[in-house]
């Protein structure tokens, strides 16, 4: 029988997951939806078209690149050292690496690939015909952008979304080089599953495992219900 104590500490990792997930989707909602937005759109000249074939290729290496190779550059880049981190310590500023903010940042770069896919298809699914009569009927390329291209491309948001949520809540190998295994702070229920294993501890690992098996279950059913309204013509 497990003490409170030892429920609680199990709890915890699962809390950081939960909200690293949470505030990774969020960013992307705002960062990378435009983003997407502006990939989709026709380029109107071949230098811009290479900048975003370029481009999307740089947001895709997350696919193909180990997490932990993503994980030391990104450590590298922002600790106190090198990078940006220095940069910072210029102005006072605390490095992000073994914080929670520096688990975010690497979140988002990692997760950015499964967000990103879905909702610049979803854009270039909206017919051409419908943003050539809202730049007649609304001049300001903002207001297109939320009144009309958002709501088309709302079932590529949300299913990337979903992607991007799950992705994080099982994230290990960047987590671990950026943010180490602090309590509270930055071990996630991924690195204290691990820690569980090591110590031999299996009964704390299978709890917290199924846990994470419960979550995903649901995630798969809420992605696969929204990929059959992302299937639709």
């Amino acid at each position: 029988m497990m003490s409170p104590a030892l429920i609680s500490d199990m709890l915890l990792p699962v809390w950081v997951s939960i909200k690293l997930a949470g505030v990774t989707t969020l960013c992307l909602l705002v960062f990378a939806t435009p983003l997407a937005y502006w990939l989709a759109k026709p380029s109107r000249g071949q230098i811009i078209g290479r900048i975003k074939i370029m481009l999307m290729g740089v947001i895709a290496m997350p696919l193909v690149l180990p997490p932990t190779v993503i994980g030391f550059y990104l450590l590298l880049l922002l600790s106190p050292n090198f990078g940006i981190g220095k940069w910072l310590l210029q102005y006072n500023i605390s490095a992000f690496v073994f914080t929670f903010e520096g688990l975010v940042i690497g979140s988002i770069i990692y997760s950015l690939p499964f967000f990103v896919q879905p909702v610049y298809a979803q854009f270039l699914r909206i017919p051409t015909s419908v943003m050539e009569v809202a730049s007649l009927l609304e001049p300001s390329r903002f207001r297109r952008f939320i009144r009309v291209a958002l709501p088309q491309a709302r079932i590529g948001i949300i299913l990337g979304s979903l992607i991007s949520f799950a992705h994080t809540i099982g994230e290990f190998g960047v987590v671990l080089m950026i943010g180490g295994s602090i309590s509270g702070e930055t071990k996630v229920v991924s690195i204290a599953i691990y820690e569980q294993v090591e110590a031999l501890n299996y009964e704390a690992a299978h709890m917290m495992s199924a846990i994470l098996i419960i979550m995903g279950m649901v995630m798969v059913a809420l992605i696969a219900s929204v990929s059959r309204l992302y299937q639709r013509p």
